[in-house]
């Protein structure tokens, strides 16, 4: 066996790579053993794969997939740090949204301490009494796209704020007339392909470049209306009032809810936002 020879348990050693993973990576082509002894057939990894090894390793380390570790290791072979360094910055606000989660988790947690581990409670206490509206027709500037909560709500709340408070329509004295809201169309929950709708009431001659933006009135309904307070994930706590409220009144639910943001993520703490969660009911 030649110097340049590794067997896979003395570089599982020197790169803190366990055989299972290496012999996964071997499988997914991501590290394949380049030595091949001529009389036995058994292959060895090199010393240039070690350095190899160790950017798999930190790479993984930093979440990325084995996909994603792949196509990094061929962007810097190609030189194109154009494409790594974006790789890295989606990685750097997927990070940050998961850090901002173990916050919201902590916060939570912290609160059922507080209140002997009784976390029900603590959900109830952040959500108003159920009542029932009567809501007319109004007129709305609309987007509506399919994907995630968090990344296609953020985005279009942006575009259509930045519709409305354009130059144009300023000076038609365009006029926000109530607080911007989501209208969710699916039936059951879905993580990457929802459909989403984000819509603000508005009153004045707009404007509207965005084809796929349009000017439409949202019809009137009857709904069952609470408020909750707290970080948007815990929103549930409020979909579940309402709900019950209706059962218990023989009340049946349909059409899209409606979630309406009373406050500014950016102007107020998490646990002091307010969302207002509106069903549509009629008589069952």
């Amino acid at each position: 066996m030649s110097v340049d020879q590794i067997p896979i348990g003395k570089f599982s050693f020197m790169t803190r790579l366990s055989q299972k993973a290496l012999r996964l990576y071997d499988r997914k082509g991501l590290l394949v053993p380049e030595a091949k002894d001529p009389f036995t057939g058994y292959r060895y990894y090199t010393v240039p794969q070690l350095e190899k090894g160790m950017k798999i390793k930190t790479l993984s380390f930093l979440g990325f997939s084995l996909e994603e570790i792949s196509m990094l290791l061929d962007a810097e072979s190609n030189g194109n740090y154009e494409q790594m360094e974006a790789c890295f910055r989606k990685k750097l606000e997927e990070t940050r949204t998961g850090i901002g989660k173990l916050q919201r988790i902590e916060g939570i947690l912290q609160g059922a301490c507080k209140h002997n581990g009784k976390i029900m409670e603590l959900f109830k206490m952040s959500v108003t009494e159920p009542v029932i509206k009567e809501i007319p027709e109004f007129r709305v500037v609309s987007k509506r796209e399919k994907g995630t909560f968090d990344g296609t709500i953020h985005k279009l709340i942006g575009e259509i704020c930045a519709c409305v408070s354009s130059p144009e329509n300023q000076r038609n004295r365009v006029k926000v007339t109530g607080p911007i809201m989501f209208l969710c169309h699916d039936e059951e929950y879905k993580e990457t392909d929802a459909d989403i709708e984000i819509a603000l009431p508005v009153s004045g001659r707009v404007s509207v470049e965005d084809p796929k933006m349009e000017i439409k009135t949202i019809p009137a309904a009857r709904v069952v209306s609470v408020i909750y307070r707290g970080p948007y994930p815990g929103v549930e706590a409020g979909y579940n009032r309402a709900l019950s409220f209706a059962r218990e009144n023989n009340l049946e639910s349909f059409g899209p809810s409606r979630e309406l943001y009373l406050n500014d993520p950016a102007e107020v703490p998490e646990e002091e936002l307010m969302t207002e969660v509106q069903i549509q009911v009629r008589e069952k």
